[in-house]
Protein backbone atom coordinates (compact mmCIF):
# COMPACT_ATOMS: atom_id res chain seq x y z
CA UNK A 1 0.00 0.00 0.00
CA UNK A 2 1.21 3.52 -0.77
CA UNK A 3 2.85 5.68 1.90
CA UNK A 4 1.30 9.10 2.49
CA UNK A 5 3.87 11.77 3.35
CA UNK A 6 3.03 15.24 4.65
CA UNK A 7 5.23 18.31 5.01
CA UNK A 8 4.33 20.57 7.92
CA UNK A 9 6.50 23.44 9.20
CA UNK A 10 9.32 22.23 6.93
CA UNK A 11 9.36 18.76 8.51
CA UNK A 12 8.33 15.48 6.92
CA UNK A 13 5.83 13.01 8.42
CA UNK A 14 4.33 9.69 7.38
CA UNK A 15 0.60 10.24 7.81
CA UNK A 16 -1.10 7.58 9.94
CA UNK A 17 -4.53 9.19 10.42
CA UNK A 18 -6.18 12.58 10.05
CA UNK A 19 -4.43 13.79 13.22
CA UNK A 20 -1.46 11.49 13.72
CA UNK A 21 1.74 10.55 11.98
CA UNK A 22 5.35 9.56 12.49
CA UNK A 23 8.18 12.04 12.00
CA UNK A 24 10.63 11.01 9.30
CA UNK A 25 14.10 11.04 10.82
CA UNK A 26 15.91 12.70 7.94
CA UNK A 27 18.02 15.75 7.22
CA UNK A 28 16.20 16.18 3.89
CA UNK A 29 15.03 19.70 3.15
CA UNK A 30 13.83 19.08 -0.38
CA UNK A 31 11.62 16.51 -2.04
CA UNK A 32 14.59 15.19 -3.98
CA UNK A 33 16.60 14.71 -0.79
CA UNK A 34 13.67 12.98 0.91
CA UNK A 35 13.15 10.52 -1.94
CA UNK A 36 16.87 9.75 -1.88
CA UNK A 37 16.51 8.85 1.81
CA UNK A 38 13.90 6.15 1.26
CA UNK A 39 15.15 4.15 4.27
CA UNK A 40 14.08 6.99 6.56
CA UNK A 41 10.57 6.91 5.08
CA UNK A 42 10.36 3.15 5.59
CA UNK A 43 11.47 3.47 9.23
CA UNK A 44 8.77 6.05 9.86
CA UNK A 45 6.12 3.70 8.49
CA UNK A 46 6.63 1.37 11.47
CA UNK A 47 7.54 4.05 14.03
CA UNK A 48 5.33 5.16 16.89
CA UNK A 49 2.51 7.55 16.07
CA UNK A 50 2.42 11.07 17.48
CA UNK A 51 0.01 13.94 17.07
CA UNK A 52 0.74 15.93 13.96
CA UNK A 53 1.82 19.51 14.70
CA UNK A 54 -0.52 22.41 14.29
CA UNK A 55 -0.34 24.20 10.99
CA UNK A 56 -1.44 23.65 7.43
CA UNK A 57 0.35 21.15 5.21
CA UNK A 58 2.87 22.70 2.86
CA UNK A 59 3.42 21.63 -0.71
CA UNK A 60 5.18 18.25 -0.60
CA UNK A 61 6.94 19.22 -3.85
CA UNK A 62 9.69 21.71 -3.14
CA UNK A 63 11.14 24.36 -5.41
CA UNK A 64 13.36 24.71 -7.29
CA UNK A 65 12.53 21.83 -9.59
CA UNK A 66 11.41 21.32 -13.15
CA UNK A 67 7.66 21.54 -13.71
CA UNK A 68 6.66 19.99 -17.04
CA UNK A 69 3.03 19.62 -18.13
CA UNK A 70 1.14 17.77 -20.83
CA UNK A 71 -1.23 19.75 -23.03
CA UNK A 72 -4.85 18.73 -23.81
CA UNK A 73 -4.40 15.14 -22.65
CA UNK A 74 -7.96 14.14 -21.68
CA UNK A 75 -10.46 13.42 -24.44
CA UNK A 76 -13.19 15.42 -22.70
CA UNK A 77 -10.92 18.47 -22.43
CA UNK A 78 -9.80 18.11 -26.04
CA UNK A 79 -13.43 18.10 -27.17
CA UNK A 80 -14.22 21.09 -24.93
CA UNK A 81 -11.38 22.86 -26.73
CA UNK A 82 -12.99 22.21 -30.12
CA UNK A 83 -10.29 19.75 -31.20
CA UNK A 84 -10.36 16.21 -32.57
CA UNK A 85 -8.77 13.69 -30.14
CA UNK A 86 -7.61 11.59 -33.09
CA UNK A 87 -5.38 14.40 -34.36
CA UNK A 88 -3.99 15.83 -31.09
CA UNK A 89 -0.25 15.12 -30.73
CA UNK A 90 1.69 14.50 -27.54
CA UNK A 91 2.84 17.98 -26.50
CA UNK A 92 4.30 19.66 -23.42
CA UNK A 93 4.91 23.04 -21.86
CA UNK A 94 6.90 24.29 -18.87
CA UNK A 95 5.86 26.14 -15.73
CA UNK A 96 8.17 27.89 -13.28
CA UNK A 97 8.68 26.13 -9.97
CA UNK A 98 7.97 29.36 -8.10
CA UNK A 99 4.33 28.84 -9.15
CA UNK A 100 4.14 25.93 -6.65
CA UNK A 101 2.13 26.68 -3.51
CA UNK A 102 0.56 24.73 -0.68
CA UNK A 103 -2.76 22.82 -0.70
CA UNK A 104 -4.54 25.43 1.45
CA UNK A 105 -2.72 28.57 0.30
CA UNK A 106 -4.71 31.24 -1.49
CA UNK A 107 -4.67 31.32 -5.29
CA UNK A 108 -3.79 34.95 -6.04
CA UNK A 109 -5.01 36.45 -9.31
CA UNK A 110 -2.74 39.28 -10.49
CA UNK A 111 -4.52 42.58 -11.05
CA UNK A 112 -3.92 42.54 -14.82
CA UNK A 113 -5.47 39.06 -15.31
CA UNK A 114 -9.17 38.95 -16.20
CA UNK A 115 -10.00 35.29 -16.80
CA UNK A 116 -8.64 32.87 -14.20
CA UNK A 117 -9.30 29.15 -14.79
CA UNK A 118 -8.71 25.86 -12.95
CA UNK A 119 -7.42 22.44 -14.04
CA UNK A 120 -7.27 19.44 -11.68
CA UNK A 121 -4.29 17.22 -12.56
CA UNK A 122 -2.28 14.29 -11.26
CA UNK A 123 1.40 15.10 -10.83
CA UNK A 124 4.14 12.50 -11.25
CA UNK A 125 7.08 13.09 -8.92
CA UNK A 126 10.29 11.76 -10.42
CA UNK A 127 12.25 9.44 -8.11
CA UNK A 128 15.21 8.52 -10.29
CA UNK A 129 17.06 10.73 -12.75
CA UNK A 130 15.96 10.43 -16.38
CA UNK A 131 18.80 11.56 -18.68
CA UNK A 132 17.96 12.22 -22.32
CA UNK A 133 17.99 8.91 -24.15
CA UNK A 134 16.73 6.82 -21.23
CA UNK A 135 14.80 3.76 -22.41
CA UNK A 136 11.47 3.48 -20.62
CA UNK A 137 9.19 0.45 -20.76
CA UNK A 138 6.22 -0.88 -18.84
CA UNK A 139 8.68 -2.91 -16.79
CA UNK A 140 10.86 -0.03 -15.57
CA UNK A 141 8.70 3.11 -15.66
CA UNK A 142 7.62 2.61 -12.03
CA UNK A 143 11.31 2.69 -11.06
CA UNK A 144 11.47 6.33 -12.17
CA UNK A 145 8.17 7.62 -10.73
CA UNK A 146 8.46 7.71 -6.95
CA UNK A 147 5.20 9.38 -6.00
CA UNK A 148 1.97 11.02 -7.06
CA UNK A 149 0.52 14.37 -5.98
CA UNK A 150 -2.70 16.25 -6.72
CA UNK A 151 -2.20 19.60 -8.44
CA UNK A 152 -4.18 22.48 -9.89
CA UNK A 153 -2.81 23.94 -13.12
CA UNK A 154 -4.21 27.46 -12.66
CA UNK A 155 -4.35 29.41 -15.92
CA UNK A 156 -4.72 33.04 -16.97
CA UNK A 157 -6.67 32.45 -20.18
CA UNK A 158 -6.52 36.05 -21.44
CA UNK A 159 -2.72 35.81 -21.44
CA UNK A 160 -2.50 32.25 -22.70
CA UNK A 161 -4.66 32.41 -25.81
CA UNK A 162 -3.73 35.62 -27.67
CA UNK A 163 -0.01 35.00 -27.10
CA UNK A 164 -0.34 31.31 -28.07
CA UNK A 165 2.08 30.37 -25.29
CA UNK A 166 1.52 28.89 -21.87
CA UNK A 167 4.64 29.76 -19.88
CA UNK A 168 3.60 33.17 -18.54
CA UNK A 169 -0.10 32.36 -18.27
CA UNK A 170 0.53 29.38 -15.99
CA UNK A 171 3.62 30.46 -14.04
CA UNK A 172 2.51 33.20 -11.67
CA UNK A 173 3.05 32.58 -7.94
CA UNK A 174 0.32 30.27 -6.50
CA UNK A 175 -0.62 28.94 -9.97
CA UNK A 176 0.42 25.36 -9.09
CA UNK A 177 -1.11 24.38 -5.75
CA UNK A 178 0.25 20.94 -4.86
CA UNK A 179 -0.61 18.41 -2.17
CA UNK A 180 -1.53 17.81 0.56
CA UNK A 181 0.05 14.36 0.23
CA UNK A 182 3.12 13.03 -1.43
CA UNK A 183 1.80 9.53 -2.18
CA UNK A 184 4.95 7.41 -2.28
CA UNK A 185 4.27 4.35 -4.42
CA UNK A 186 4.79 0.79 -3.26
CA UNK A 187 4.88 -2.33 -5.48
CA UNK A 188 1.54 -2.75 -7.26
CA UNK A 189 0.43 0.87 -6.82
CA UNK A 190 1.60 2.08 -10.23
CA UNK A 191 -0.62 -0.45 -11.99
CA UNK A 192 -3.66 1.26 -10.45
CA UNK A 193 -2.92 4.70 -11.94
CA UNK A 194 -5.76 4.29 -14.43
CA UNK A 195 -8.29 3.90 -11.62
CA UNK A 196 -7.68 7.39 -10.25
CA UNK A 197 -10.73 9.65 -10.34
CA UNK A 198 -10.12 13.38 -10.65
CA UNK A 199 -12.73 15.76 -9.26
CA UNK A 200 -12.83 19.52 -8.79
CA UNK A 201 -15.51 21.67 -7.15
CA UNK A 202 -15.95 25.44 -7.09
CA UNK A 203 -18.05 26.62 -4.14
CA UNK A 204 -19.41 23.08 -3.80
CA UNK A 205 -20.40 22.74 -7.47
CA UNK A 206 -18.75 19.78 -9.21
CA UNK A 207 -17.03 21.13 -12.32
CA UNK A 208 -14.61 18.35 -13.33
CA UNK A 209 -15.05 14.60 -12.88
CA UNK A 210 -13.21 11.86 -14.78
CA UNK A 211 -11.45 8.52 -14.34
CA UNK A 212 -7.99 8.33 -15.90
CA UNK A 213 -8.56 5.06 -17.77
CA UNK A 214 -11.76 6.37 -19.36
CA UNK A 215 -10.49 9.74 -20.51
CA UNK A 216 -6.69 10.14 -20.61
CA UNK A 217 -5.24 10.12 -24.14
CA UNK A 218 -1.49 9.71 -23.59
CA UNK A 219 -0.67 7.61 -20.53
CA UNK A 220 2.37 8.44 -18.34
CA UNK A 221 4.64 5.85 -19.94
CA UNK A 222 4.13 7.36 -23.39
CA UNK A 223 4.53 10.88 -22.02
CA UNK A 224 7.79 10.06 -20.23
CA UNK A 225 9.08 8.26 -23.31
CA UNK A 226 8.38 11.42 -25.29
CA UNK A 227 10.13 13.63 -22.75
CA UNK A 228 13.15 11.30 -22.60
CA UNK A 229 13.88 12.17 -26.22
CA UNK A 230 14.79 15.77 -25.37
CA UNK A 231 14.15 16.76 -21.73
CA UNK A 232 16.25 15.45 -18.84
CA UNK A 233 14.33 14.96 -15.61
CA UNK A 234 15.81 14.79 -12.13
CA UNK A 235 14.69 13.35 -8.82
CA UNK A 236 12.06 15.68 -7.33
CA UNK A 237 10.86 17.08 -10.66
CA UNK A 238 7.12 17.32 -11.28
CA UNK A 239 5.29 16.18 -14.43
CA UNK A 240 1.63 17.18 -14.77
CA UNK A 241 -0.49 14.75 -16.78
CA UNK A 242 -3.37 16.85 -18.09
CA UNK A 243 -6.90 17.78 -17.04
CA UNK A 244 -10.42 16.55 -17.87
CA UNK A 245 -13.15 18.62 -19.46
CA UNK A 246 -15.19 21.01 -17.37
CA UNK A 247 -12.85 23.99 -17.16
CA UNK A 248 -14.34 27.46 -17.51
CA UNK A 249 -12.82 27.86 -20.96
CA UNK A 250 -14.77 26.25 -23.79
CA UNK A 251 -14.33 26.59 -27.54
CA UNK A 252 -17.00 28.69 -29.25
CA UNK A 253 -19.53 26.96 -31.55
CA UNK A 254 -18.04 25.94 -34.89
CA UNK A 255 -19.84 28.61 -36.97
CA UNK A 256 -18.55 31.32 -34.63
CA UNK A 257 -15.06 29.82 -34.73
CA UNK A 258 -15.06 29.81 -38.53
CA UNK A 259 -16.12 33.45 -38.69
CA UNK A 260 -13.52 34.37 -36.05
CA UNK A 261 -10.77 32.79 -38.13
CA UNK A 262 -11.49 35.31 -40.89
CA UNK A 263 -11.02 38.33 -38.62
CA UNK A 264 -7.76 40.13 -37.83
CA UNK A 265 -6.27 38.62 -34.62
CA UNK A 266 -6.84 41.71 -32.48
CA UNK A 267 -10.49 41.91 -33.56
CA UNK A 268 -11.01 38.17 -33.07
CA UNK A 269 -9.65 38.12 -29.53
CA UNK A 270 -11.51 41.27 -28.53
CA UNK A 271 -14.78 39.64 -29.61
CA UNK A 272 -13.87 36.32 -27.97
CA UNK A 273 -13.11 37.82 -24.58
CA UNK A 274 -16.14 40.09 -24.73
CA UNK A 275 -18.17 36.86 -24.94
CA UNK A 276 -16.07 35.24 -22.19
CA UNK A 277 -16.89 38.14 -19.86
CA UNK A 278 -20.43 36.75 -19.66
CA UNK A 279 -19.15 33.34 -18.52
CA UNK A 280 -19.65 32.99 -14.73
CA UNK A 281 -17.45 29.88 -14.49
CA UNK A 282 -14.17 31.79 -14.28
CA UNK A 283 -12.77 32.05 -10.76
CA UNK A 284 -14.03 35.01 -8.77
CA UNK A 285 -12.66 36.64 -5.64
CA UNK A 286 -13.48 34.45 -2.64
CA UNK A 287 -14.27 31.29 -4.60
CA UNK A 288 -13.40 28.04 -2.82
CA UNK A 289 -11.71 25.49 -5.07
CA UNK A 290 -11.65 21.90 -3.80
CA UNK A 291 -9.86 19.01 -5.48
CA UNK A 292 -9.79 15.31 -4.70
CA UNK A 293 -7.99 12.50 -6.54
CA UNK A 294 -8.31 8.88 -5.42
CA UNK A 295 -9.22 5.35 -6.50
CA UNK A 296 -12.74 4.20 -5.71
CA UNK A 297 -11.57 2.04 -2.81
CA UNK A 298 -9.36 4.76 -1.35
CA UNK A 299 -6.23 2.61 -1.46
CA UNK A 300 -4.59 5.35 -3.53
CA UNK A 301 -5.76 8.68 -2.10
CA UNK A 302 -3.86 11.81 -3.04
CA UNK A 303 -5.89 13.86 -0.57
CA UNK A 304 -8.20 16.83 -0.76
CA UNK A 305 -6.99 20.30 -1.67
CA UNK A 306 -8.89 23.41 -0.49
CA UNK A 307 -7.77 26.79 -1.82
CA UNK A 308 -9.44 30.19 -1.86
CA UNK A 309 -9.17 32.63 -4.76
CA UNK A 310 -8.03 36.16 -3.92
CA UNK A 311 -7.93 39.00 -6.43
CA UNK A 312 -5.15 41.54 -6.18
CA UNK A 313 -6.50 45.11 -5.86
CA UNK A 314 -6.88 47.06 -9.06
CA UNK A 315 -8.16 44.17 -11.15
CA UNK A 316 -9.63 44.93 -14.56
Amino acid sequence: MSINVLRIADRWYVEKSARTGSPIDTAARTTAELLADRAAIDRAVVAEEVDLPDGAPQSPVTAPCRVVAQMTNFVSHIEDSGLNPKTVPLTFFRKTSHSISGPTDDIVKPAHVRFLDYEVEVGLVIGRDLPVGTTLTERNVADHVAALVVTNDVSARDLQLPKTQFFEAKSYPTFTPAGPRLVVLEPGDWERFGELRLRLWVNGELRQDAVVADDMLYQPLEALQGLARFQPLSTGDLVLTGTPGGTALKAPPKPVEIIGALLPPATKWKAFFKAQAKNPAYLADGDLVEIHVATADGKLDLGRQRTTVRHEPGMA
